[in-house]
């Protein structure tokens, strides 16, 4: 399995990423706020279909290096808010929800949960991703805090962040391109 993310439709990446279990495990850091926001972001999920959604993203503070953001993200550099709407919500198999609900950028992020060889594979697909350049930057986002909830499952400390997101996406821009 590759740490890197594909594109399966021209609007849709999945990533994925082998991880130790429980499951049951894993699904608290997908459902919980204070377990999220050590590798994506605080906020609440309501547990049900319709549920509202909210995420306070911190990007800078997810590794003790606390790196801040390059120019192109510098509006990212403190808190950012993110609020969606529940889709699916199986427990300990898939979490679906609108991404960035409201705004021009509107999008729809699914986890799957499966038990593989004794540990967890977890399987990020994020549809309707229009826009070039937003593919990119959710293709870093989304290989960089997995590699951080990786990390965080299995007692490392992450790296910064912003460095390494800035790493990914100069290669996604690459991968994606052909």
């Amino acid at each position: 399995m590759s740490d890197y993310g594909v594109l399966t439709a021209p609007d849709t990446l999945r990533i994925e990423r082998l991880l130790p279990g429980p499951i049951e495990r894993v699904w608290q850091y997908l459902t919980e706020s204070d377990k999220r926001a050590t590798w994506l972001a605080a906020g609440d999920v309501e547990a049900r279909v319709g549920g509202r959604v909210d995420h306070i993203f911190r990007n800078s503070q997810l590794s003790p290096e606390n790196d801040l953001p390059p120019p192109k993200y510098a509006n990212c550099a403190g808190d950012v808010s993110m609020r969606g709407t529940v889709t699916a919500w199986e427990p300990l198999r898939r979490l679906s929800y609108i991404w960035n609900q409201g705004s021009a950028e509107e999008s729809e992020v699914s986890f799957e949960l499966a038990p593989q060889q004794g540990q967890v594979k977890l399987t990020v697909t994020h549809r309707r991703l229009t826009n070039p350049g937003e593919r990119l930057s959710v293709a870093g986002g989304w290989h960089t805090h997995l590699n951080i909830l990786r990390d965080r499952l299995e007692g490392k400390t992450p790296q910064g962040f912003w460095r390494v997101h800035a790493q990914l996406e100069q290669e996604y821009a690459v991968r994606l391109a052909g």
